[in-house]
């Protein structure tokens, strides 16, 4: 199967894993997935033997669909990841020029309304507050209050073409901060559903792998692929590094 068709043939059971239980990956998690493929078509070779301890051919089988759920979880969770980094990104290189235009406006409409005290009350309402969703709420209150005193601006050469242009950004800029927030598409939840999907995976090859250890504990040969070759490079790294004198 496509690794989406069995992210949906096993999305109601890697939902139900409790959240206690979820293990986040120790390793990366395409070195995780190539090596529970690997010990899929290891352990098949060994299906009789493995037979005795409790460890059927299912079992054995269901390892790739659940690695390929595993593969599709991540995918999305990268998806959404990358969304939000890139909203990120776009509103450090907007928000910038958004301040700065709120702040042309503001200055406008003190100058054009300086002799109403009512009306330059209103614009000083608007400046009270602080904060990335104060500037967009500012852009539209400006946009409001201008369109509906139009005179007193028209009268400096303040070009009405700029409170359309508010509005727009105003809707926009709170598109763009939900979506950099995480408000818009949660990446959290779907790195739920990876960790959820990757402690799916890893219970099924953490059985097999105990029980290939304990079946070939005097068959060297067929030992070594019961464990992962991850950790045994990083235990012969750490075992090669000099160490270091207190």
């Amino acid at each position: 199967m496509a690794n989406i068709d069995d992210y949906n043939a096993k999305l109601a059971e890697i939902q139900a894993i409790p959240d206690e239980e979820v293990k986040e990956p120790g390793i990366p998690v395409d070195v995780a997935l190539q090596e529970a493929e690997n010990l899929h078509h290891w352990s098949l070779d060994d299906a009789t033997a493995l037979q005795v301890v409790g460890i059927t051919t299912d079992m054995i089988d269901d390892l790739p669909v659940r690695a390929g759920a595993c593969r599709e979880a991540q995918s999305i969770w990268n998806k959404d990841y990358r969304s939000q980094q890139e909203a990120q990104k776009q509103w450090a290189e907007q928000s910038p020029e958004a301040y700065d235009f709120r702040d042309d406006l503001l200055a406008s409409l003190r100058f054009a309304y300086r002799n109403d005290d009512a009306l330059l009350s209103r614009v000083s309402a608007i400046t009270e507050g602080n904060g990335h969703a104060d500037m967009i709420q500012d852009l539209n209150d400006i946009a409001v209050l201008a369109r509906e005193n139009q005179d007193p601006l028209t009268d400096i050469g303040f070009d009405l073409s700029q409170l359309d242009l508010a509005a727009t950004r105003a809707d926009e800029l709170a598109d763009l901060l939900a979506e950099a927030n995480g408000d818009k598409a949660d990446p959290n939840a779907s790195k739920v559903t990876r960790d959820k999907a990757y402690t799916h995976m890893k219970v099924l090859v953490d059985e097999i792998r105990e029980a290939g250890k304990y079946v070939f504990r005097k068959d060297k040969n067929r030992l070594k692929g019961y464990s992962s070759q991850y950790w045994k490079k990083q235990n012969r790294k750490k075992a090669d590094e000099p160490e270091v004198a207190e």
